[in-house]
């Protein structure tokens, strides 16, 4: 697999060849990945697997005009077609007056921070076996589970370069340990199944395999003897697991695209109070080890830090080229790059921060309410606001968690869900987007 370097070298050979067929401008997006895994289940290897890729992808812009390739054929006469084949559908493409390469004076210029994104240590199949196995052990010998759907353990080491025809050159490695387990529990019409995960850069971040087994055992169990609740209005809380999802609606509002095509709801509250006057969302591209962490983003713009929402109000946008010049907004460090295509908007690592009181606090006072632990289906509606999915969970009695409920939706708007949302105070960085247990009252929940 190549290294940053080397994707570098690849990455200027192909802008040269893509100005020499004559291109104005150009950037290359250079990526190669390597994974293993091991899944086991009951105690034996079920599945070992080791994959390998690369892939590099040009953009080019003759004028207005512009066109994207990508290819995996990294051979010197494979480049030299890709570059010429580019060049000629973007003669042929439609002008696109927002489209382009970031202005100089946004671009990254630093040393990459030290965000410490690449494990030296890469383990072996043994050991990924032997993680696999620990966690599935643990997990069945949780009271009550009847069967293993498995246990895999994971590691992925990947590299990312951008390079454009106006000087920027940069690339970085990256690695990802990661460990879960599923389990089943009950039994006949009654069977429930739940998992419990971590992926983390360096594996001695990682829980012992032990906690992710009891985990997953754990929330399986609990599930068992699960049914539907009448229907009425609620507090509900959210566990975080699920509850990241909701900020995740949020971003998606907040990107500039979807701005610029008055394709969200949040364009009726740019100005208004969106969130209580102590929420705050922040975003961190530059935490260590953070699973998001990058020093600048897919299009060579520095990354910052940001307020996302201050004093529960939106603080703008999030934006790519193309759309910050669409709505005349200044650039954000939010360019998301695949393999190959124009950018879209991408977030890195964003954390809902907590509030001060504790889980057991935020439900203390509900006589009758939900908490939920797993959300299925597609109902929300960015355009619209308007927000429907399936759940289940655990019905709150008197202040506690009671029995399990299923075949359950969860409705309302996201604007009065924000504005009704409390944190509690347990809130932990685990994966790109966090929030702690989130309180939110007067939501519809339709049961039997």
């Amino acid at each position: 697999m190549i290294d940053p370097d080397e994707a570098i070298v690849r990455g200027r050979e192909l802008v040269d060849l893509a100005l020499k067929n004559g291109a104005d401008a150009a950037d290359v997006v250079a990526r190669a990945s390597s994974s293993e895994s091991v899944t086991v289940r009951l105690g034996a290897i079920e599945d070992v697997d080791r994959s390998e890729s690369e892939a590099i992808g040009l953009r080019v812009f003759v004028g207005k005009r512009s066109a994207s390739i990508h290819t995996s054929d990294f051979a010197p006469a494979g480049l030299r077609e890709l570059a010429a084949r580019a060049v000629e559908m973007a003669r042929l493409a439609p002008e696109d007056s927002y489209a382009g390469l970031a202005p100089k004076d946004n671009l990254y210029t630093g040393d990459n921070s030290d965000l410490d994104l690449l494990d030296a240590g890469e383990p072996d199949p043994a050991d990924l076996r032997e993680a696999a196995l620990q966690a599935e052990e643990a997990a069945r010998a949780v009271a009550g589970v009847t069967n293993s759907n498995g246990a895999t353990a994971g590691y992925d080491r990947g590299v990312f370069a951008l390079v454009t025809s106006h000087g920027f050159a940069r690339g970085f490695g990256s690695s990802s340990h990661s460990l879960s387990a599923s389990m089943v529990a009950g039994a006949g019409g009654d069977k429930q199944t739940d998992y419990a995960y971590r992926t983390q850069r360096h594996r001695a971040d990682l829980p012992a395999p032990e906690t992710i087994g009891r985990e997953a055992g754990e929330r399986t169990v609990r599930k068992v003897g699960s049914s539907s609740m009448p229907s009425k209005r609620m507090p509900v809380l959210f566990d975080p697991r699920v509850g990241n999802g909701l900020v995740g609606h949020l971003l998606g509002a907040m990107k500039g695209p979807a701005i610029a095509r008055k394709a969200s709801f949040l364009l009726a509250y740019e100005s208004e109070q969106l969130f209580d006057s102590h929420i705050h969302i922040v975003e961190e591209p530059l935490r260590r080890r953070g699973l998001r962490s990058r020093s600048f983003d897919g299009e060579g713009v520095e990354c910052k830090a940001l307020a996302l929402i201050e004093g529960g109000r939106t603080t703008g946008w999030l934006t790519n080229v193309a759309s910050a010049r669409q709505l005349d907004l200044p650039l954000t460090g939010h360019a998301g790059r695949g393999g190959g295509g124009s950018p879209g908007v991408s977030p890195s690592n964003v954390a809902l921060e907590g509030g001060s009181q504790s889980v057991a606090e935020l439900m203390a006072d509900i006589e009758d309410g939900l908490y939920v632990t797993s959300l299925f289906g597609q109902g929300v509606n960015l355009v619209t606001g308007d927000y429907s999915r399936g759940a289940s969970g655990l019905r709150i009695r008197n202040g506690e968690l009671a029995e399990p409920v299923a075949e359950i939706t969860v409705a309302g708007t996201l604007p009065d869900m924000f504005r009704a949302l409390v944190p509690a105070n347990d809130l932990q960085l685990r994966h790109g987007i966090d929030v702690p247990t989130v309180r939110i009252d007067n939501m519809s929940v339709a049961g039997s």
